[in-house]
């Protein structure tokens, strides 16, 4: 199945190298039934295979068996791109491989219930350092408009269905990481077609100093925890897990920097703890509060069983001016970023704090993948800088959740007006619906600015397909 998977990737690289600007994508965009079926005719008399019988002079796309993919098929495929390439027909060539990614579709879905039962996946094809493509199946997502990029950007990946396509060029420096999370993880959502997400700014207490030093001529600024604090702490975050699954969240996220070393085995030994049914009850997908560790800013992403799936760090340093200079949050960016694929729910990211507000960075991970979720646990002085990124994610039908913490008080005394809300949910909605829908924000309790924390916020929101 490999030989596939690295000849789609090739012929990719060659349209990208063909193609000096994206006009081309632009134009092929208003390509005319005409010149496709005759492009139709040109493929089917070498690759006979991808079309079913010619009815009313049309080749309608045949959906491939792996039987199909032999010897004589991978030649005859190998032919027709050599013509298209010899003869730089552009045209030729993305039609050749949107006939490709349509005929996949049913060998992609079986690709994905394998993946499934994977810790994690790696790309389809074996010559992605060669070709600077990396292939996956490509899930769907229920709020996604169909072909909304076409009125967006000027790109291959427009015209692919069933393939996702990841240039390294895009990508740059950073390592991806795929979890195909399993069938069961959200099991009512093929009927629901919604997402339940609690959030919480969890306390406003922090249970932590943070420390400035210099280095290299930089002033930075590390976390260091109170261990006496662990155990209520965690206790706390615990029981906040409980509440949502009384109301049958399937996802909840806690703010940035409120855990600790011993938050993710705790809330680990408390799941594995639970009865089979009980189990069943708790959120699928909890985002644990990150923890600053050695230079690290983490997150761990757990299921309702208590497995960790992965961890997510913190690329990008928080800046702030604080203590009559500016500091810098001491952390060590290891270019790994998680994606998360489900079928419906499409691409989901984690992206802690500053690395939402990193335009260059989100829009690297929206353009790249193209993220359909993106959830954003922060430990921050305010949100006007969140809600103004909300809508370059909204363009591009991505949702956004973001949670801070009333916690961050304490890093601008008498900024208490940019903590009007303490949470918000980004999402797509339909024509008809009400616009004030789009944008759902959670406002912080009054006890906050009195220095009271009943420690019993949390919200809920449902993200829908539209």
């Amino acid at each position: 199945m490999t030989r596939i998977y690295n000849i789609t990737a090739e012929l990719c690289a060659e349209i990208l190298a063909l193609c000096a600007d994206d006009s081309v994508f632009l134009k092929y965009s208003c390509i005319s039934s005409a010149a496709k079926e005759l492009i139709h005719k040109e493929i089917n008399k070498t690759v006979t295979c991808l079309f079913t019988a010619a009815e009313n002079y049309t080749h309608n796309i045949r959906k491939l068996e792996k039987a199909d993919l032999d010897n004589a098929f991978f030649d005859a495929l190998a032919a027709i791109i050599q013509k298209f390439k010899a003869n730089k027909d552009i045209f030729s060539m993305i039609r050749l491989l949107q006939v490709i990614d349509e005929s996949m579709e049913n060998i992609l879905h079986e690709k994905t219930l394998e993946y499934q039962n994977e810790n994690f996946s790696i790309v389809l094809n074996t010559n992605r350092e060669t070709t600077g493509v990396g292939l996956l199946p490509c899930c769907s997502c229920v709020w996604e408009r169909k072909n909304h990029f076409l009125h967006s950007y000027n790109r291959l990946d427009n015209f692919l269905s069933n393939f996702l396509l990841m240039e390294n060029t895009v990508l740059g420096e950073l390592i991806d990481k795929h979890y195909f999370l399993k069938p069961d993880t959200f099991p009512d959502f093929e009927n629901r077609r919604s997402l339940n997400i609690a959030i919480t700014p969890l306390r406003l207490e922090n249970h932590f100093v943070l420390e400035d030093y210099e280095e290299n001529r930089v002033q930075y600024l590390q976390v260091r925890y109170f261990n006496e604090y662990f155990d209520k702490d965690n206790e706390q975050i615990w029981q906040k897990m409980l509440t949502a699954a009384e109301k049958n969240s399937d996802i909840v996220v806690f703010p940035e920097l409120l855990g600790n070393p011993e938050t993710e085995a705790y809330i680990c030994a408390k799941l594995k703890a639970l009865s089979e049914n009980e189990q069943k009850n708790m959120p699928a997908l909890t985002v644990l509060p990150s923890f600053y560790h050695k230079k690290f800013n983490t997150a761990a992403i757990i299921d309702r069983h208590g497995n960790v799936i992965c961890r997510q760090s913190k690329q990008n340093p928080y800046r702030i001016v604080r203590n009559g200079g500016p500091q810098l949050e001491a952390i060590t960016a290891n270019n790994v970023v998680n994606i998360f694929h489900y079928e419906g729910i499409g691409r989901i990211a984690v992206l802690i704090c500053k690395d939402f507000l990193t335009t260059s960075h989100m829009e690297q991970l929206m353009r790249c993948f193209r993220l359909t979720l993106i959830i954003v646990p922060s430990y921050s002085t305010g949100s006007y800088d969140f809600r103004q990124s909300f809508d370059l994610c909204a363009h591009d039908d991505c949702n956004v959740v973001w949670i801070n913490t009333c916690a961050a008080l304490s890093l601008l005394p008498g900024k208490e007006a940019n903590f009007e809300n303490i949470g918000y949910v980004r999402k797509r909605i339909g024509r008809g619906d009400d616009d004030s829908q789009k944008l759902c924000n959670f406002p912080i309790c009054g006890g906050a600015f009195n220095g009271q924390c009943t420690h019993e916020c949390i919200y809920f929101e449902k993200i829908q397909g539209v």
